[in-house]
């Protein structure tokens, strides 16, 4: 318990679902909302270090150059070829809005409005072949195949697949934020802009692997390991010897609790972006609905228990405060003299339990991304109209959500 509030952003993993994330920090910088810890797993974790440790002076502009350049190695889908497969008309861009899943959301949840049907036919169309297009061939500032023909010269096991452990390289991704991102920045001395944590998991014993800024180099080894997810067939990294890594996600997709963890002392005020709802309308109507809606489940949000016992344990430390200083008031000094070494160890123990878990949550503000149109396969979509529709509906429903919200 302390009278320092942390303002903290916790970022979802999701691919291309993490262009959400640009578009909630973009309102959170416009209306001025310093952000002192920024959280995140996979994409999530790579936004966060970009935000952290940015070259320039306004990261959020810098996160959205990062996300439209990625948007560019994704093949353009806005083509009569997509018209001729769908059997609809493309449709008019002054009279419906640009044909993404993302566009079509409103700014608070509701229950999905009827469309036109060449719209949302034409939505999930272009979803599905940005989908099978980086499948096929990659996008080069994101991943790449290992069966590409450069790969013959380079990689010892081009020619026994059988022994491949991964499908498509994604060091693209990295390389492409290094442009962004100054790691000297992101060690102890380097004076972030956000406090950075990152998290991943230990393949060989499944132990959560936390990489802090304020307690070691964070580098782009250990920004390629935390987006190394393994059902998207990405390699896993060797952070240190003798220690694998994967995508934590696996584990948490939503890293509040190791937050939590890292700065136990000052309360907070938690912003927790939401790539995958919680929460949907009406029940599946087929089988890939069914998968779909099993996905947003597995990688949703689950730290309320953590956020709980955050809220139980701090009324605990103030119950036993109040009794300890009731009790030295009740003593009189001949008992208060004798019974001395017993209060200040009783003192010394309630100061250690609660600079280690004396924070407090003030509040957390959930920024959850809708799904009109749900799809599977949304989060590898990283064509620009979908991009751009992301950013915007975040920003939109940013700035909604932030007129309710007290920051005194």
């Amino acid at each position: 318990m302390s009278d320092t509030i942390e303002n903290v952003l916790i970022l979802q993993g999701g691919g291309s679902l993490g262009a959400f994330g640009c578009g909630v920090y973009k309102a959170l910088m416009k209306n001025n909302i310093k952000i002192d810890i920024i959280a995140g797993t996979s994409i999530g974790g790579l936004n966060a270090a970009i935000i952290a440790g940015s070259k320039g002076d306004h990261p959020e502009r810098e996160l959205e150059q990062f996300w439209l350049e990625l948007a560019e190695g994704s093949t353009n889908l806005n083509s009569p070829f997509i018209e001729w497969l769908s059997g609809y008309p493309l449709p008019t861009p002054t009279l419906i809005p640009p044909p993404s899943p993302l566009l079509h959301h409103s700014v608070t949840p509701t229950t999905p409005t009827s469309a036109h049907p060449a719209t949302i036919h034409i939505s999930q169309l272009r979803s599905s072949m940005s989908f099978y297009n980086s499948a096929l061939y990659g996008n080069d500032k994101v991943f790449v195949p290992r069966w590409r023909p450069e790969f013959a010269f380079t990689d010892l096991q081009y020619f026994t697949p059988a022994k491949w452990t991964y499908l498509y390289d994604h060091s693209p991704l990295v390389k492409t934020a290094e442009k962004y991102i100054d790691y000297n920045k992101l060690q102890p001395s380097g004076k972030p802009n956000s406090r950075l944590i990152i998290t991943a998991v230990n393949v060989l014993t499944s132990e959560p692997l936390i990489f802090d800024s304020s307690k070691r180099q964070i580098t782009s080894k250990h920004l390629l390991a935390a987006t190394g997810y393994p059902s998207y067939y990405f390699r896993w990294v060797e952070v240190e010897k003798g220690v694998y890594a994967w995508d934590g996600s696996l584990l948490s997709n939503t890293p509040l609790r190791e937050v939590i963890e890292a700065s136990p002392v000052n309360d907070k005020r938690v912003f927790l972006v939401e790539n995958y709802p919680k929460k949907c309308d009406s029940l599946p109507d087929h089988l890939l609905e069914v998968q779909h809606r099993a996905r947003d489940i597995m990688f949703s949000d689950k730290t309320l228990h953590s956020i709980q016992m955050s809220k139980t344990i701090t009324y605990y430390l103030r119950f036993i405060d109040e009794l300890y200083h009731m009790i030295e008031e009740e003593l009189d000094s001949e008992k208060k003299e004798k019974n001395k070494e017993k209060l200040k160890k009783i003192r010394t123990e309630y100061k250690k339990i609660s600079e280690q878990h004396g924070a407090e949550i003030k509040g957390v503000h959930y920024i959850s991304r809708d799904e009109q149109f749900p799809s599977l396969r949304e989060n590898a979509d990283f064509s620009l109209d979908t991009v751009k529709a992301s950013i915007k509906q975040a920003e939109l429903k940013t700035n909604h959500i932030l007129k309710d919200i007290k920051l005194s």
